[in-house]
Formats: C-alpha cells, structure tokens, sequence
C-alpha cells in the first residue's frame, strides 16, 4: 500500500519534529520534506509533490498565505491544511483563498491530524471544531433562511457533509447541471467564491454544525 506523503512547513522546530514524530508513527503516513522556510518548501516543489502539507501561517521572509499562493501556482491540486493557533485567525479567509483545503490548531491531538490529513486526501475540506466555534456567531437565521430554496438549503447541507456535486445529483436523483445551478445560487446568496468559504458561511450563520 503507498503512504500518504507528506511535507511540514514551520519555522518552529520543536514543533516541526514533533509532529513529524508523531506523523510517522501512524500507518500509512511518510513525512518526506520539512522545513523551517516557505521559499525552501517551494523549491522543493520544483523535484517532488507531496500528498499533503502542513503549514504554518506565521513564518519569516514569507508567510504561509504567500507560501500557499505560489505552490498551487505550481500545482493547482496542492492539499495544504494551515496549521495554526487562535492568535492567526484574522488570516482565517486569506489562507482559504489562498487556496488551503483545511485548517487544524496546532494544539491538536494524533487522532484530529489523522482525521484533518485523511479528509482533505479524500477529497473533503477539515476545519478544526474548536476553530469553527471560536468564529461562529448568531446571527439573523430565519432572514437567512428565507433567502434559500428548500433545494439550495437541501444542498448547502451535502455540500458541508463533504459530497461532490455528482454524488449530490445521485442521492437527489437530479441532474448533475441542475447541483452546479445550485451551488452556483449559494455562492452568489452567500457572497462566497468557493466551497470552503460556503461551509465556513453556512457554520458562522447556525445553518450546519460540525459534529
């Protein structure tokens, strides 16, 4: 069976080594790059993709948002999960347009990495709940609610439980265009440009929750 590859990008090297400590001891996870710098990470990009990278926001020389930028211009299908701290969250959206597929707290224990690194593998954004609790808020719900059709609000909750526009067209028995209009609407009412700023707008405003 061929491990999951992963790369760690933090400047913090206690951390980096504990982590990739921790990485190589799970089944089928290999941490094949890691360093303390995002302009070494994307050289490295230059001879080798990992599967997954872990990195951190705040870096020297180039932030992690700038880090992200410029690997998915060299791959577009990068997985990138932002390790950070509650103290990096104002860099919250920047690092989702920047194009990272997940987010966990760096104090976060093997079996929440584990789950972060398979989801985002699979296919499926992984924000940290702790994360997601400390940005919700309450807000007007019902006025909220009333700008959703009961097939985009039908949608919006396959999209936050990780389906694909085709698997949503299977289970509804519609067709595929027809999600891709949906999802479309959503993007548009939410003022949103990607999935993973729709599940992060549909959490804020109490319309999913992350078990």
């Amino acid at each position: 069976m061929e491990k999951t590859k992963i790369a760690i990008i933090d400047d913090h090297e206690l951390f980096r080594e504990g982590i990739k400590l921790v990485l190589n001891q799970i089944e089928g996870f290999e941490v094949i790059f890691d360093t303390d710098n995002g302009y070494n990470f994307l050289d490295f990009l230059d001879k080798q993709k990992p599967d997954i990278v872990l990195m951190d926001i705040q870096m020297p020389q180039i932030n992690g948002i700038e880090t992200a930028k410029v690997g998915i211009k060299k791959h577009n299908d990068l997985k990138i999960i932002a390790l950070t701290m509650f103290s990096d969250l104002n860099n919250f959206n920047l690092m989702i347009n920047a194009g990272a597929k997940g987010f966990i707290l760096k104090s976060a224990d093997k079996i929440e990495l584990n789950n972060a690194i398979n989801s985002v593998i699979s296919g499926v954004t992984f924000f940290s709940r702790q994360i997601l609790q400390k940005m919700a808020f309450q807000n007007n719900k019902q006025l909220l609610l009333n700008q959703l059709t009961n097939r985009e609000f039908e949608i919006l909750q396959k999209i936050c439980n990780g389906l694909t526009s085709k698997e949503i067209a299977d289970e509804l028995f519609i067709s595929l265009k027809t999600v891709e209009t949906h999802r479309t609407n959503l993007f548009q009412k939410a003022a949103v440009r990607n999935a993973a700023e729709l599940i992060v707008w549909a959490v804020k405003n109490d319309f999913f929750s992350i078990k």
